[in-house]
Formats: C-alpha cells, sequence, structure tokens
C-alpha cells in the first residue's frame, strides 16, 4: 500500500501541468466523440512513451541522456508555433478557428506533446524505478497507467463545465498555441538548454 501512496503522489505532482493541456484537447474535442477518443489515444501513447524510456532508463539503457531531456522543449513549442501559424492563416482565409479534426491535431500530436511535456518526468523516474527494482517498477507503471485514465477523465471534465466549456470553445484555439509554446519555452528554461 506504501507504493500505491507513493505513486499516486508522484503522478499527480509530476503531471499536474499536463491537467490544462488536456482541458483544452478535450475542450476542442467537445462534441466529436472520435476527436475525444484521440485525445485518450494520444495521451496514452504519450505518457506510454515517458513510462518505456524510464524503464528503460531504469534498467541501465540510458536511452535518453540527461543534457538531452531540456531539448524535448523544441517539440511543443515547435507545435505550438505550428498551431499559431495554423490560426492565423485560418483567421486570413476567413476560417472559424474550428475542433481538432480540422486542424489537424491527432493523436500523435497529443502524443508528442504529452511525451514533451513529461520528458523532465523522466529524469524522476529513472532513479525512482531504479530503486524499486523490477516488481516496484511494475507497481508504479500500473498505478501511473489508472493515474493517466483518472487525468482523462478528470480534463474532460473540466472541459465539459457549461463555463469552462463556453470558454474553451471560444478561446481554446487561442488557448493551445500559447499553451503549447509556454510548455515549450519552460521545458528549454528550466533544463538549461542553449545555456538559458
Amino acid at each position: 500500500m506504501e507504493l500505491v501512496g507513493q505513486a499516486v503522489g508522484m503522478f499527480a505532482v509530476t503531471n499536474i501541468d499536463d491537467m490544462l493541456v488536456l482541458a483544452v484537447f478535450f475542450g476542442r474535442a467537445t462534441g466529436s466523440k472520435p476527436a475525444a477518443v484521440r485525445v485518450v489515444v494520444g495521451q496514452y501513447l504519450g505518457f506510454g512513451a515517458i513510462l518505456a524510456t524510464s524503464a528503460l532508463g531504469a534498467l541501465g539503457a540510458g536511452l535518453l541522456p540527461e543534457q538531452v531531456i531540456p531539448y524535448l522543449g523544441l517539440l511543443p513549442l515547435s507545435l505550438g508555433l505550428r498551431a499559431g501559424w495554423q490560426l492565423v492563416r485560418d483567421r486570413r482565409a476567413g476560417a472559424d478557428g474550428g475542433s481538432l479534426d480540422d486542424t489537424g491535431t491527432g493523436f500523435f500530436q497529443v502524443a508528442a506533446i504529452t511525451f514533451a511535456n513529461g520528458g523532465d518526468n523522466i529524469g524522476v523516474y529513472v532513479p525512482v524505478f531504479a530503486a524499486a527494482g523490477t516488481g516496484g517498477m511494475i507497481g508504479y507503471v500500473a498505478v501511473f497507467l489508472v493515474g493517466v485514465a483518472a487525468w482523462c477523465a478528470l480534463g474532460w471534465f473540466l472541459a465539459t463545465r457549461p463555463l469552462a466549456a463556453k470558454a474553451l470553445s471560444r478561446w481554446g484555439h487561442l488557448v493551445l498555441p500559447v499553451v503549447l509554446i509556454g510548455i515549450g519555452l519552460v521545458i528549454l528554461i528550466d533544463g538549461g538548454a542553449f545555456g538559458l
């Protein structure tokens, strides 16, 4: 039971920033079951990649050297810039900013953002997984996967509240590029990439 408590606490602390991103994605997916499913699938793919990388690192593979992790911020930064550019192009063309389907944001993009946003989690998970051993690592992974489901449910809940849904449907297309650029910059700056 102690491991479960530690895993729940670690998941919540290391993934609190992911809640805003999920709420924005779900807000843009409201009314479209396929788009919402893509958000969930993308979240699991991205977080699964974080867990796989962390497990390999804990097992001694050293897949991602610590100095590379801050540069994962380039991924959400570039996706945010792309989404911003798409927004400008759509506005010039008279489009409304639309939904997940017409901005091209699918499960691979959600997965990439999840992985990049959680890149710093790898630095936390690797030593914990290594210290916990194989059995403990399996326990952490199981709790974390349940945590992803809870995060998705909470993100969907927040995005479907009338006030939040109205704000996200009206402003979500503007918020997403800003959030992605912000995440990318925070990852780059906090990690000391490019001497920042």
